[in-house]
């Protein structure tokens, strides 16, 4: 769906400037500064369209799930897709990390699980070349397991499996665990009740969902000040939501199509920092190598990857 905003209301009275085209995925919870921040703060008009990083370049995701058309000025996503996108298109730029998030498996007890190596063998859903495929290799490897110890069983939105099924096949027993990002694995553990037990370890995988652009937009004064000025939405935006959660919660609600139960449950997991996280390099570095294997390709080095993180824009919205 596309969301249309007008100036906020305290804008100034420059002359209104083409819209803002943002991308992201409009079901996560790692959107509520932006959508706050759109809709409320920025001063300009915005497009906020469902998709993925590949839009700043006008193409469609090789996921169904972030599947759009158009192109973006600037573009959301974990980590994940931003390395995935940016192999073929080494002009991505990262430049704000807009929501911090340990992930979870969730799983039944009755399922024989009742610590994390009881996943051997076990059928585990998560979605294939995402951040959620590599927190569950992650974690498998913290006890001596890889992939090829469970059964991967995979889910994707806009597909014959979403993952929005994913808390009713953990109920029915289809499958034993799961291993995602939220709200589904809060789902999931109210869809199962007393019979879940839960795996998180913050410092394995804490997902980094950042703000993306392409150098070119950078280099274009117009458009940087236009990506500056939404960078400085999104730090009031993060303030904001410190301390009025509630409209966070109803804005995603709303969004992602979710109930205001699910959002309240999943939002403590959640950090909205306001900055660019500074061991963003650290992740690359352990991300791209997952990622690598999984493209049959040689993994990128820090230099390279370090390459692909722009400072600038927070530096110049946080002077402005």
């Amino acid at each position: 769906s596309t969301r249309v905003y007008g100036p906020a209301m305290n804008a100034s009275s420059r002359s209104p400037a083409e819209p803002l085209r943002i991308y992201g995925n409009l079901s996560l919870l790692e959107m509520a500064p932006v959508l706050l921040a759109a809709e409320r703060i920025y001063p300009g008009k915005t497009v906020l369209e469902h998709g993925s990083v590949m839009a700043l370049w006008g193409k469609a995701s090789d996921l169904a799930s972030l599947d759009s058309a158009g192109q973006a000025d600037i573009a959301l996503n974990s980590e994940t897709q931003a390395l995935r996108g940016s192999v073929g298109n080494p002009d991505l730029r990262v430049i704000f990390t807009v929501a911090e998030c340990p992930y979870r498996i969730v799983a039944r007890r009755s399922a024989g699980i009742a610590r994390l190596t009881d996943l051997r063998g076990k059928r585990v859903g998560t979605q294939l070349e995402s951040s959620g495929e590599f927190f569950l290799d992650a974690m498998l490897r913290t006890v001596g397991l890889t992939a090829e110890d469970i059964v991967r069983v995979p889910f994707m939105a806009r597909t014959d499996a979403p993952i929005s099924l994913l808390p009713e096949a953990l109920k029915s027993g289809r499958i034993d665990a799961v291993a995602l990002w939220e709200p589904q694995v809060q789902r999931a553990k109210a869809a199962v009740g007393a019979d879940a037990i839960e795996f998180c370890d913050p410092a394995v995988y804490t997902e980094k969902f950042n703000l993306c652009t392409r150098r070119a937009n950078l280099d274009d004064p117009a458009m940087r000040a236009r990506i500056v000025a939404f960078v400085r939405a999104l730090i009031t935006a993060a303030q904001r939501l410190k301390v009025e959660p509630e409209t966070g919660w109803r804005l995603v609600a709303r969004a992602a199509e979710l109930d205001i139960e699910t959002v309240r449950g999943s939002w403590p997991y959640f950090n909205y920092p306001g900055t660019l996280a500074a061991d963003l390099l650290d992740i690359f570095e352990r991300q791209d190598a997952w990622i690598a294997r999984v493209q049959g390709r040689a993994p990128r080095t820090r230099e390279a990857l370090a390459r692909l993180i722009d400072a600038s824009v927070l530096r110049e919205a946080r002077a402005g």
